[in-house]
This record gives structure tokens, sequence and C-alpha cells, in this order.
């Protein structure tokens, strides 16, 4: 007999609470939950991480004018509908407290211990990133640490999953343009995993919320189209389910039979991939059978065959052949006595908590302490997750990071199923070649392909793989390798990623080659004598600083096009910038000076060799002031100050021309030293202001300027106003007056750049 429990909790569905109900509420919904699959539990934790979560939270509003602290209450809430361990459940409380509030991740380590930290850790976003990071790189970033933290704990994702769903719930109160990012990176990213996870309940509501921002029109029409003959339909189901329901009884089968609508985005996926309108597709709805064991799953298969008209090739067993995310049941598509198509799904009740709570279901709520994942099959589900790991390492390059990711996670995309001539089965994407199926075995089993059967016949390698198909793959040890072409061939994106690879590997010392002759020609082209930089102390920097392991590998990256030869030989000609100034000792300075006579030059401290020549003064120290930043060029003055020698100032500095009256004797006369020669390397600080109209990709573009010149930006600062306007302020080094202008007329070609000023202090 089945476990009557069971059954009554198959129907939960995760709560959505009313708008604006009260934490005192909802903290009581959630300890209601937690009672229901363990009434026994200490829930004294749970209770302190409310207290904590709500205190840090409690000066925060949402976008709707909620107390923030009915967000993380609503996450824990849905994962306590999923039964998960209160390890999650604190966590889910705690989500948000490290990157919203004052406490830090050691002082939560305290309070929850190591566990709790580790998963709010994971949840966390990366705040902490550099200042050229565009959006690309930083969703990115995210999701190499989401990727990695799942990697530690699998929870990690569980959250993370229901505080999207949470999101997307109240996403009413974003803007327009919000609402689309987030549903498009939730569709991308986030209802994928929960897929491949087999979460079901959250992967639905994930998909219905995310097509209702980013297709509100389709949305909107699948509503009232199918509202509109609900009343039927229902009637229509509501006949079958009775039906169903008494033959399967008169077979002497224990069984739970209900009939449901299909989700929209379901609907919409297949309007989608076979091009169809509403009105063509006619599986709208699907009859579920749920039964004891599987064998009255087929035994309830034979009764439903019997009863209706299947449609041929319409029938998909599952429970032989599980899904990748380890779904199982018995599909089959059939032609009621009014000649109107229907699906049924026949599952074990097992088979059905699977299905709806996938890796959730494996929870097991304990006592004594953490929650433990039952081992195998979820084996099998993280597989996915060892794959995009091992991307991660592989790919340096964000952008192409991402579409890997996406495209291996595409909902969209149907799949295939094959089998190795030992009879194992295979899941390729939909439109697979022999290739990827070589390369789904083996990297080395696709490197060294010449061939392919199917079903024991000869085909091409770009020979489209079927359901059933029986493939073999003819491998040659004299094989050259992968061909080029063979990207365009493959649907998979592990096939692409270890053809991309084998290429990356094979061709180094190619790559190599080219490497050194474009470091070569930059060099000359930039007039730097490489032998003066290419020292091993150096090298080993640039190795440190792009994590090689070898110079060769450098070489092979700059071949390939991984990294820039600018950016390595800039690296060397700042390493050897800094060893030089080192060894300026103060001997050297000395006899300098001596060396100059009576027209002496006052250097700046650890800052020029080139040094200003101040009237009437020989041996006082110079500094040049960081209100105005005077570089080579400007029109400058000294002035004395109290204790900290002279200060140098450009003669528009606004703290020169506001100097009372009785200051002004302090003004000494000074000028640059041999102003008609070229000031060779030495540099010096300068700020200026970019007033621009804020748009997607300005940083990027600011910065492949100075990039492109060579020039070393050592502080950024940017302020966007309600309109829109940014103020970019930059401090950077610079040669002259010269350098500057030529600069600043390269960046008022930027679009959306306004104007450019110097500050004047």
């Amino acid at each position: 007999m089945v476990n009557d429990e069971m059954k009554e909790k198959l129907d939960i569905e995760l709560e959505a609470p009313a708008s604006f109900t009260s934490p005192g509420r909802l903290y009581a919904d959630l300890i209601k939950s937690i009672r229901r699959y363990h009434p026994s539990d200490d829930i004294s934790m749970i209770e302190k991480a409310y207290q904590i979560a709500k205190e840090a939270h409690k000066a925060q509003k949402r976008k709707s004018g909620e107390p923030y602290i009915i967000h993380p209450l609503c996450v824990a809430i849905i994962l306590a509908d999923l039964e998960m361990d209160k390890e999650t459940l604190e966590a889910a409380l705690l989500h948000d407290v490290v990157e919203d509030t004052v406490m830090t991740l050691e002082e939560l380590k305290q309070e929850f211990g190591e566990e709790v930290a580790l998963l709010v850790d994971g949840v966390t976003k990366l705040t902490q990133l550099s200042w050229s990071a565009d959006k690309v790189e930083l969703q990115a970033e995210n999701l190499r640490k989401m990727f990695l933290a799942m990697a530690k704990d699998i929870r990690v994702i569980l959250i993370k999953l229901a505080d999207r769903l949470h999101n997307l719930r109240t996403l009413q109160f974003q803007s327009p343009a919000k609402q689309k990012e987030k549903a498009r990176e939730t569709l991308d990213i986030y209802s994928p995993i929960a897929d491949r996870l087999g979460i079901s309940k959250i992967k639905v509501e994930l998909d219905d919320l995310s097509l209702k921002y980013l297709e509100p029109e389709v949305f909107q029409d699948l509503a009232d189209k199918i509202s509109l003959g609900r009343g039927a339909r229902e009637a229509f189901v509501e006949e079958i389910v009775e039906e169903v329901r008494e033959h399967v009884q008169e077979a002497e089968i224990e069984a739970k039979v209900d009939g449901r609508v299909k989700h929209f985005f379901s609907i919409y996926r297949k309007m989608v991939n076979q091009n169809k309108t509403l009105d063509q597709i006619y599986d709208l709805f699907a009859v579920r059978i749920i039964v004891d064991t599987v064998k009255d799953c087929y035994a309830a298969l034979g009764v439903i065959h019997e009863m209706y008209k299947p449609i041929p090739g319409r029938f998909k067993d599952f429970i032989a052949m599980p899904k990748p995310n380890m779904y199982q049941s018995l599909h089959t598509t059939l032609i009621s006595s009014s000649g109107q198509p229907f699906e049924i799904q026949i599952r074990t009740f097992e088979m059905h908590r699977t299905a709806e709570y996938g890796i959730a279901a494996h929870w097991k709520y304990k006592e004594s302490g953490s929650g433990q994942v039952a081992a195998g099959s979820e084996e099998a589900k993280l597989s996915w997750l060892r794959q995009i790991l091992e991307w991660q390492k592989d790919t340096d390059d964000s952008k192409e990071f991402l579409s890997l990711i996406k495209s291996d996670l595409n909902l969209f995309s149907d799949m295939v199923y094959c089998f190795t001539p030992s009879g194992d089965v295979k899941n390729l994407p939909s439109g697979s070649t022999p290739i990827d199926f070589a390369y789904a075995i083996h990297s080395a089993v696709g490197n060294k392909m010449v061939g392919a059967k199917a079903n024991s016949r000869l085909v091409p390698i770009d020979y489209i793989i079927q359901n059933g198909d029986r493939i073999e793959i003819l491998t040659s040890q004299n094989s050259k390798g992968p061909s080029r072409d063979w990207l365009g061939l493959v649907k998979s994106t592990q096939a692409k990623n270890k053809i991309n690879q084998w290429f990356k590997a094979e061709l180094k010392e190619d790559n190599i080659l080219r490497g050194k002759d474009m470091i070569d020609r930059y060099c000359k082209a930039k007039g730097i004598v490489y032998s003066e930089i290419s020292k091993p102390e150096y090298m080993e920097k640039v190795m440190r600083r792009y994590a090689f392991r070898d110079w060769d590998s450098v070489l092979a990256s700059i071949g390939h096009g991984g990294l820039k030869e600018g950016q390595v030989i800039n690296k060397m000609m700042e390493e050897r910038t800094k060893k030089l100034k080192k060894e300026e000792t103060d001997a050297t300075i000395l006899d300098n000076i001596a060396s100059e006579g009576s027209k002496m030059p006052v250097l700046a401290a650890g800052k020029s060799k080139s040094g200003i020549v101040v009237k009437g003064i020989h041996d006082l120290a110079v500094r040049f002031s960081r209100c105005c930043s005077p570089v080579p060029g400007d029109e400058i003055v000294g002035f004395v100050t109290r204790g900290r020698g002279i200060s140098i100032h450009r003669t528009d500095c606004i703290n020169v021309i506001n100097l009372p009256e009785e200051e002004r004797g302090r003004i000494l006369d000074a000028e640059w030293q041999q102003p008609e020669t070229p000031t060779g390397r030495e540099k010096y600080s300068t700020e200026i202001k970019i007033f621009a109209n804020n748009r997607i990709g300005m940083f990027v573009d600011i910065s492949k300027v100075f990039t492109e010149r060579q020039i070393d930006i050592t502080s950024m600062n940017v302020r966007t106003s309600k309109q829109g306007k940014a103020t970019i302020t930059m401090t950077f080094d610079i040669h002259g007056i010269e350098e500057l202008n030529k600069l600043s007329d390269k960046l008022r070609q930027i679009e959306g750049v306004l104007d450019i000023e110097r500050t004047t202090g």
C-alpha cells in the first residue's frame, strides 16, 4: 500500500502569499510549513536566523514599499514547501544580510556554523568587481562563482532558485527594462538549471513568469484563448478522468487520476518549435495516472491503449530510459471517442515526487544536523555541472563562457536518444550528428574519428541522428584530428568546446611562433627595445598576472588571440620602470644636482628626473599639488608651504586664483626644466573629468583609448545623475600637455561624450 501521507503531500503547491502579508504572519506560515513535514524538530536556530535577519534589514524597504524581511521569509517558505533541511532554511533567511547589511561572513560563521556561512556566501553576488567590467563580464563572473559554490554544495542553487522565483513574483515593481533583463536571464540560466535538477514545481512557475514579462502580448493572448474554451475543456478532461478512473479500478489497479491544462510556456515552446498556432496544438491538457509500482504503470498503459486509440510515434517510455534529470514517466497521446487528441502520463508516486521536487526530493530533514543528499542517481543529475566547471577552467573569454552555458542550457532544444553498440543510451540535442555522438563518448574518440555507422550502415559525418539509432564510430590512429568545418556541423556545446580545445593544444607550436612575431612587430611599432624588457624577472610577473606556467604558453595565448601583445609588453615595461626607480639612490640624485651647477633643478621627490626650476631657490623639496596636477607644458608657479617645501600649481588653479592677498607674497616663479626638449620616459600624474550620456559599453570604449596609448589609469570615479548623465573622474600618468591634448581629442570622438575638462582644484 502507498503511504497516505505521501499522497497528501503531492498536492501541496509552492505557496505564493498574498500581497503585503505582514512578516509575523509569514513567519507563522513558515513554521507551520516546517512542522508539516517534521513536527518534532528543534527550530530554535531558524527562530534565531529570523530575528537576526529582521534586525539587519529593519531599515530597508523593497521596491513595493514592503519591509525587506518579507523577501527572505518568502524564499524560506518556498524551500520549506520543497521540504528542505534546516541549514538551508537558515541560509535562506540570511541570504542577503552579508550583501546588503553590515553583517560579515565571519560573524555569520560564528553564529550559525561553517555550513550555513558557505551556503550564504555561495548565494551572495560578487560585489567587488573592477571598474572596467561591463554587464557581460559581471554576469559571467557571478555565474562562475555560483557554479563553483554549487559544486561544493548543491543547496546553493536551490536557495538561488527560490530567491529568483520570489523576485519574479514581485517583478511588477521594477522598470520594464529591468523586468525584461531578469526574465531573459531566468529563461537562459535559472529555469534550465531547475529543469536539469528535475524541480518542475519551480521550473514551471519560472517559465510562465518569464514569458509574462518577455512576451506580454503572447502571454495575454494565450491566457485569453485558453480561458475562452476553459468550460468545455474542463468538462472534456473531467469526462476522460472519470472514464479512466473507472477502467483502472475495474482492472484492480489502485491509482490516483487527475487532469490539468499544460502550463503556458510549454504551449508557447511547442508553438515556436513546431511553428504552429494555438488552434493547431491539440494536447493542451494532460491526464495523469499515479500508481503504486512500476508493474502497475505498464498494466495501466495496457488498459488505456485498450480504451483509446494511441497515435503512432507519440509513445515515450521515460521509465526504461529516464531523462537526464532522472524524470521517469510513460507518455502516450490518444484519440478520444469524440476525435479529440489528449496526452496521458503514467508514473508511480515515487516518480511523481522526483518529477515535482527533483533533487530536493532526496534531502532529508534531520534532527541530528546537516541534510545529506542520497548518492547514486544524483551523480548522473550533476554530470552537467562537472561539464560546466570544466568549461570554466578552459575558457577565459566571458562572452564565450556565457554563450557556452546558454546554448547548453537552451530550453528550446529538444533531445534525441540513441544507443552505443553495447546498448548504452546517449542523450544529445536534436539535430546532432555522429561527431556529437563521438565526443559524447570521449574526446579521444572524437579526435580520431574518420567515419560512422548508423544501424550498421555507413553514413556521412553530417548525418542527422534519429531517435533510437544505434551509432558506431570508426576511428583511426592515422587521423590528423578534427576539421574546423566540424564546428559548423556539431550541435552539442560539449563537442564544440572539445574541438576548440584540440585546436588550442595541437596548434600550440604555430601559435607560439605567431605570438613571437606579433610581439616583435608591436615593439618595433612602439620603438621599444625588446631585449631590455625580456628579462626572466619581468616575464615571471607576466606569467603570474595571467596564470601561465611557462613563457611558451603566454606566447601561444597571444598567437591564438587569448591575450593582447600590448597587455604583455606594457606589464613588462611597468615592471622594468619599477625596478629602475628602486635603483635610483640618494647618491645618484646628489650627483645629478651637483653636475647642474648654479641653475639647479629642484626635483619632485620620487617623481621626476627632469625637474623644475624655481627662481632663487636651491635646496628646498618640490612637490606637485594634487588639486590641479600640473604636467610639462602647463604654465606653473611655486608656492612656499609651511614645513613641506614648495608645492607646484598650474597658474589657472582655483587655489592659486583665490589666494588671499597676504599669502600672495609666498608665490615664486617656476618653469619646467628644458621645455624645448622631449620629456623622455618621465610621467606625471594628472586628472580629467569626462561628462557623458551614460550607456552600456561607454567604459569599454574609454578604456580602449587609454590601452591603445599605453596610458596607465591609477584611479577612476563615476557618478550618474537621475537624468542618465555620467561624470567620470580619471587620474592617470602622462608625459606632457601635448599627449594630454591628443588623448582628449580622441576621447571627444567617443559616442555619448559631451565634454572633457581638467580639474583645476
